[in-house]
């Protein structure tokens, strides 16, 4: 397989020190073994999902992005950009869109551009990792890289609302996407297809300002999780993981549940099922331990 190369996005929550850290370490270590090339947008900032939240304004919000991608056509010509986190991808994605239908506001972001010595100019793919994996890659692929299967292990594909909407991945259903059961089987797992809670929201925007309805929804990812025989639950998005993941206690205080289902990442579950070690794999990153992927990195 010829190496593959993509202009990176890490956004800020894959940061070293960042709760979704080993997010990063994992993708890397899934790349490694498929031959992709993340070449990191240098001097990239923050996408400004975060501030839309907060009235940032959309000119601001928009130039933000805006940077990314003129610092990724300059420095990483001719390579579609891929982020790791659905809130990069989403907020990158719109930017561009937006941007490019709208010269008037084009001309705007490349006059405060201007003044750091930059011009965005062309319109160049943006994707998230799941859509470089399923789309560029393709399933037959990915699974020929497997080693370890995973399997005996029952495992709920959560995708959230942000990677499945409003772009979502080519071909799949918005009410019910199959990739990453596709993915869990092609993997050696055994997937969860009529996971009816996949697609739920998981209330990461009102985790601070609204706990309590945020840990509502939550509780019944996870217990949708659990009614089917899941072992863990795989998700591609970043606050998904840390909302479904470090909630739980909780959400057992409140409850009265017991909850302690782990909840990895695709990268992870890719790292471990292609040979490598419970450390390239990051599962000494998670709150709660993913057993049995560790039993099988150890072996």
């Amino acid at each position: 397989m010829a190496t593959r190369e993509y202009s990176f996005y890490p956004g800020c929550s894959s940061q070293k020190g960042a709760s979704s850290s080993n997010y990063l370490i994992s993708v890397q270590a899934m790349c490694e073994e498929l031959d992709i090339q993340l070449n990191e947008i240098p001097d990239w900032n923050c996408c400004a999902a975060s501030i839309g939240y907060g009235g940032g304004g959309e000119l601001p919000r928009l130039t933000l992005s805006a940077r990314n991608l003129a610092l990724s056509e300059q420095h990483n010509p001719g390579q579609d950009v891929v982020a790791t986190c659905a809130a990069c991808w989403l907020s990158t994605r719109e930017a561009q869109e937006r941007l490019h239908e709208d010269r008037s506001l084009l001309a705007e972001a490349n006059e405060a551009l201007a003044e750091a010595g930059l011009k965005l100019t062309k319109e160049m793919p943006i994707k998230h990792m799941a859509e470089v994996l399923i789309e560029d890659i393709g399933y037959e692929a990915l699974g020929a890289k497997v080693k370890k299967p995973l399997e005996g292990i029952k495992i709920a594909g959560y995708v959230g609302c942000q990677t499945n909407r409003p772009f979502g991945i080519s071909g799949e259903s918005f009410e019910n996407p199959k990739y990453l059961d596709k993915l869990v089987e092609t993997l050696g797992g055994d997937s969860i297809p009529d996971y009816e809670k996949k697609v739920q929201c998981c209330g990461g925007a009102l985790a601070f300002s609204e706990p309590e309805k945020s840990q509502e929804m939550v509780k019944g990812i996870i217990e949708a999780a659990y009614d089917h025989g899941a072992d863990m639950i795989v998700t591609p998005c970043p606050v998904c993981q840390m909302n479904v993941e470090v909630y739980q206690d909780q959400i057992n205080a409140t409850y009265g549940t017991k909850f302690k289902m782990p909840v990895v990442y695709y990268s992870t579950l890719m790292a471990v099922a292609y040979g490598r070690s419970a450390k390239d794999a990051a599962l000494n990153g998670h709150i709660i331990p993913a057993k049995k992927l560790e039993e099988i990195a150890g072996q």
